[in-house]
């Protein structure tokens, strides 16, 4: 404000001069008194642009000593609020900490409480797992070259195996050895003989075994696996080699003709439990370095033995990449059967129609080999698996190469004719009988009639009745024993069905019906085609019973759209049908010389 009054106290100066400037020259032109007056004007316009500056310099200086001092108030009410929070965290973490103490001790206490009721458990749940985790890591350990402890390692992994049988004794050099085998699997009598009493009395070199079967092993894994292999294991004091010698004793069966797949004219051999000798009745029909056996392990606790066979120079490269690659990706916990390899491998696993064939016969197996299949052989089950299959191959029998071709020829036609009717002959009575009378002869009619007249159920109730009478007694007399389960079906199928047929309940015309279909199905050389004819019949003769012949239609095209679509190992399931191969037609309607079969 005082440089304001300053400012108006020169203003006042300069106008009081210019006055008397004005006074003294009112003699003066005008022209001088105009430039006297702009030049005022200038001056007072430049003094009032300086105040206004000035004013808005101390405007921003009071504000910024307004938003100090509020500042300062807010600093020194956080400085009281951090204060206060500091005494009020303190004043919670000493309540928090004499409840947490409090709690501390309870806890405790109820701990100690529940300790002593379960250690016993947790003793022995501990005592379970050290030992897995003992097995599991022992597995792995290389042999030390110490007999005590290789010895320990060993019955670590065998605990609780009584069938494994550890023999110390000391070698005719006075050396400390350990003798492990697995009775059952390994032939004492020939390891008495032949390692333990000739290397007692003479030394190592005297084993009567022939070197080149010899093997040696390094870890407790390896040396582990040969013995559940049958072999005898035979450690020495300072050395971290043992060696695994080859007596094997297996209960194999000898190579009897299959049951299930009988010839009048072939061979009288067939696949055991042995995969050895299954690979050798396949080399002994093929001998040729062309066929081609890889084996591998598969089964995380059974590890099973399987050996893919394929002939080099026929077979598709594609096709065997493609096959061990399913191989690789299976994921079975143990393997039985070859069936557990099917399901895991095949195209589509839920179709009813099988997708490879599951055979007994060596001579099935070395033919579908020379035409460019493969075949996967299982240790431990005599039925081996070939593909890729269509569904003319099931219906094939490997008789048709070993009889006449004229008679090969009227039996396979016949085979198809049967294969037919016992799909569908159920389902077409069911729907003529029941909607489309008219096509019934008159004669033939009147007969069918005269018989259902006293039978309380439609043909739909009577034909599922006899169906599934017929299946249970056909299971009936596969799962009795042999002396008594032909005699179940014969007298079930004589005594039941004349039973039904005097007390009204089935009519004669249906059991006639239901006998033809089941001769049919016996007709088809493969079990596991005839079972997806036996699965399908039921719901055909259900749309044939509600829709008649126009439901039997359906059923066959939904069938036919089905197979059309389904694939074994990337072969079309229809062909040489569908697509059509006209070279591979010439197997199917006809029957070719042994030296024209399609490749």
């Amino acid at each position: 404000m005082s440089q304001n009054s300053q400012n108006t106290n020169t203003n006042s100066g300069t106008n009081s001069n210019t006055n008397t400037n004005s006074s003294t020259n009112t003699n003066s032109s005008t022209t001088e008194q105009q430039d006297s007056k702009q030049g005022a004007e200038r001056s007072t316009e430049q003094n009032m642009k300086q105040d206004t500056k000035e004013e808005k310099r101390q405007e921003q200086e009071q504000d910024q000593d307004q938003q100090e001092k509020e500042k300062e108030k807010e600093n020194d009410e956080n400085s009281e609020n951090s204060e206060k929070s500091k005494q009020n965290n303190d004043q919670n973490a000493k309540k928090n900490t004499d409840q947490d103490s409090n709690e501390k001790e309870k806890e405790k206490k109820k701990e100690n409480k529940e300790n002593k009721e379960n250690k016993g458990k947790d003793q022995s749940d501990q005592e379970g797992q050290s030992d897995q985790e003992k097995q599991e890591t022992q597995q792995d350990l290389p042999l030390t070259g110490d007999l005590v402890i290789d010895e320990e390692t060993l019955r670590a992994v065998f605990t609780d195996c009584s069938d494994v049988i550890f023999h110390s004794f000391e070698t005719a050099g006075f050396t400390s050895a350990l003798c492990v085998y697995c009775v059952g699997l390994c032939d004492t009598e020939r390891l008495e003989r032949q390692v333990l009493t000739p290397v007692q009395e003479i030394g190592m070199e005297a084993a009567q075994v022939p070197l080149s079967s010899v093997k040696t092993v390094e870890t407790s894994k390896e040396a582990a696996e040969a013995i559940l292999a049958g072999e005898a294991l035979l450690l020495l004091e300072g050395s971290n080699v043992a060696t695994t010698y080859p007596l094997y004793k297996a209960a194999n069966r000898s190579t009897e003709e299959p049951l299930a797949e009988s010839t009048v004219r072939g061979a009288r051999d067939g696949f055991t439990e042995s995969l050895a000798t299954n690979l050798s009745l396949v080399r002994k029909r093929l001998k040729t370095p062309a066929l081609k056996f890889r084996t591998r392990t598969v089964g995380e606790s059974s590890n099973t033995s399987i050996a893919l066979a394929y002939v080099e120079g026929i077979i598709d490269a594609s096709l065997v990449k493609e096959v061990e690659q399913r191989l690789d990706r299976l994921r079975v916990r143990d393997i039985l059967e070859s069936q557990y390899i099917e399901e895991d491998i095949i195209d589509q696993r839920f179709s009813p129609f099988p997708q490879m064939i599951a055979t007994e016969r060596p001579d099935v197996v070395a033919s579908n080999l020379m035409e460019g299949r493969f075949a996967i052989l299982v240790d431990g089950t005599p039925f081996t698996l070939v593909a890729p299959v269509t569904l003319f191959s099931m219906l094939q029998s490997p008789e048709d190469y070993y009889q006449y071709v004229f008679m090969s020829v009227f039996l396979r036609w016949l085979r198809y004719v049967f294969y037919v009717l016992s799909l569908l002959l159920p389902s077409a009575y069911v729907a003529i009988t029941t909607y489309h009378q008219e096509m019934i002869p008159t004669v033939l009619l009147l007969s069918i009639a005269r018989a259902r007249e006293e039978i309380p159920f439609p043909a739909l109730v009577e034909a599922l009745i006899m169906e599934i009478a017929f299946e249970a007694l056909r299971e009936a007399g596969v799962r009795l024993p042999k002396q008594v389960g032909s005699a179940v079906s014969i007298v079930g199928a004589l005594i039941i069905g004349q039973a039904a047929t005097t007390a009204g309940i089935v009519s004669a015309p249906m059991i006639i019906i239901v006998a033809i279909t089941g001769i049919a199905s016996f007709m088809i050389p493969r079990y596991s085609a005839s079972i997806s004819t036996r699965l399908l019949r039921f719901p055909i003769m259900i749309l044939a019973g509600t829709l008649g012949l126009i439901g039997v239609m359906l059923g066959i095209i939904l069938i036919v759209i089905h197979l059309s679509s389904l694939r074994s190992f990337g072969a079309p399931y229809l062909s040489p049908v569908a697509p059509t191969n006209a070279k591979g037609l010439k197997d199917l309607w006809w029957r070719p010389a042994p030296w024209n079969k399609p490749r």
